[in-house]
């Protein structure tokens, strides 16, 4: 081959540069077989040389080589060279396939994944590729995915919608006449509708939930911190948001038919009311609305459907962990700091105030702990009486938050009836699952997980009479004159009667059976179904 030999010569090492190997190249010596990328060649053979070269390398050389076979000799020799050229053709072909295919997929950390077949998925808590396009695809193909995988596509594109939603919201109509518009102008109305109307008391969850394809928690932490300035205020890095957000909305059970992401994205948007309510919004610092936020969003994160007694009685990792005190709340508050410090989001922040930040919402979550509501209710109502709550000491308005949360994680006997009604029958039956669990184990059945003992309007009578009621006294002093305090109680005394008149009559829960309620901005979310 004296072409090759005048190019490269006799005995000549070559670097390579993208794989950090020296490769030797010598007529008497086969070289040592390199490790391929998915972006390279495979190994190409030709007269008895091993040549590692790049795609635009590889043509030039194909192009010398037929150049100096076109005046050789004819016949088997150029059927021979004939054959190895169409042979090469192929292999380029499918690498350039593999490119193609694999070219879709990164890392957190840019690099590229590979694997025997083109690409490598690595599932990773945290890691948000790029949307592989083949599942889409396939989806089409074959009828559909693995549930998992469909629903990280949707939230992925529910984000992008968001984006989109947020720019228009911002009056940033797009410019490009050719840019991709995923959601139809109807769709988009509908959400951006009703995020405007976030802060109104009748704000229905479960249909925002599913304009959002399940990602309601992400798009309203999301529009909520821009509502406030909190990205710019605290130079949040807006992918380790998202990262970071998504993180708590997947750590959320889906199967718990209330303590789930639709039950956390409720509790926040109840929580964004109270921070609305005069006596708050002029004290508040940015840094008391992040917190309470964040400790909305992620009050109840990987809440495995069952309570605390039932993880002692039967002796849960959990419980052994956290000593038999606030053991689902100290899960919660360590895997939210978890998340923080896997996403990032608080990186950027001296060690300090990130630790103070982690703690205030440890306090925060650990305050929605239902056996520690004598606790609070009776330091709140001492407050109230000696009047002697300071917005201005940084421990006052942090107590203050504290009972907002505990008021919004209980909240739903304050809703009109048609949201009220569904949470009631949620957390019902949630009861009833653990009910079922420990009968199924010959356990002690646990209060109000008794399904056959305890109706829906039992269970709602004593928890309104009990728990909500005593709380919601206290607040509505606190916030008097409040006109979203006046509609909270006045729609849980008439929905406890309503459960009350169900209870005696024994029939069903149904809200046909009542006339619809309205109440703060009644109709103007109803209008959107």
């Amino acid at each position: 081959m004296p072409v090759l030999e005048g190019l490269w010569g006799p005995d000549l090492r070559m670097r390579d540069t993208s794989l950090g190997v020296d490769v030797r190249v010598c007529p008497d010596e086969a070289p040592s077989p390199p490790v391929w990328g998915s972006l390279r060649t495979p190994p190409i053979t030709c007269g008895g040389l091993s040549l590692a070269l790049e795609l635009p390398a590889l043509i030039r050389q194909l192009r010398a080589v037929w150049r100096a076979r076109r005046g050789g000799p004819r016949g088997p020799e150029k059927s021979q060279t004939s054959t190895w050229v169409e042979s090469e053709k192929e292999e380029v072909e499918e690498v350039k396939q593999g490119v193609e295919d694999g070219s879709a997929h990164l890392e957190a950390d840019g690099r590229v994944n590979t694997g025997h077949a083109g690409v490598l998925l690595v599932e990773r808590r945290g890691s948000y590729p790029l949307i592989d396009l083949r599942i889409l695809k396939t989806s089409a193909q074959q009828g559909g995915v693995e549930s998992g995988t469909r629903r990280k596509v949707k939230r992925q594109l529910s984000f992008q919608r968001y984006c989109h939603a947020s720019r228009l919201l911002r009056g940033a109509m797009p410019n490009t006449p050719g840019s991709l518009h995923l959601l139809d102008k109807n769709y988009l109305g509908q959400a951006a509708h009703m995020l405007s109307k976030v802060g109104t008391w009748n704000f229905d969850i479960f249909l925002f939930d599913r304009l959002t394809n399940g990602n309601s928690l992400v798009t309203l932490m999301c529009h909520l911190f821009n509502v406030y300035g909190l990205i710019h205020h605290f130079q949040l890095d807006m992918v380790k948001l998202h990262r970071f957000l998504g993180m708590v909305q997947e750590d959320y059970h889906s199967q718990n038919p209330y303590h789930n992401a639709v039950h956390a994205a409720d509790v926040t948007q109840a929580m964004y009311c109270y921070l609305k309510e005069p006596k708050l919004a002029e004290q508040l610092s940015p840094l008391d609305v992040f917190l309470a936020l964040m400790a909305a969003a992620a009050h109840d994160v990987d809440h495995p459907g069952v309570n605390q007694p039932f993880l002692i009685k039967t002796r849960h990792h959990l419980a052994s962990l956290y000593q038999n005190t606030s053991v689902l709340e100290s899960h919660h508050w360590r895997s939210t700091v978890g998340m923080l410090r896997e996403s990032g989001l608080l990186s950027h922040m001296p060690a300090d105030i990130s630790q103070d930040i982690e703690q205030q919402l440890g306090s925060l979550i650990l305050a929605t702990d239902i056996s520690r509501q004598n606790e609070f209710l009776s330091t709140f109502r001492e407050h109230l009486d000696n009047q002697d709550l300071d917005f201005q000491l940084a421990s006052h308005r942090h107590f203050i938050l504290q009972i907002a949360l505990k008021c919004a994680d209980v909240c739903n006997p304050c809703r009109v009836w048609e949201l009220s009604r569904q949470w009631s029958e949620r957390v019902c039956e949630e009861f009833y699952r653990q009910g079922d669990l420990e009968r199924k184990f010959d356990m002690e059945i646990s209060p109000l997980c008794n399904q056959q003992a305890d109706s829906v309007p039992a269970v709602q009578i004593g928890f309104i009479s009990y728990i909500v009621e005593p709380l919601f006294d206290e607040w509505h002093r606190f916030t008097e004159p409040s006109s979203l305090s006046h509609t909270m109680t006045g729609h849980m005394h008439k929905n406890k009667a309503r459960w009350s008149r169900l209870r005696y009559a024994n029939t069903p829960s149904d809200s046909q059976a009542e006339e619809p309620e309205g109440g703060e901005g009644g109709g103007e979310v109803e209008g959107i179904s």
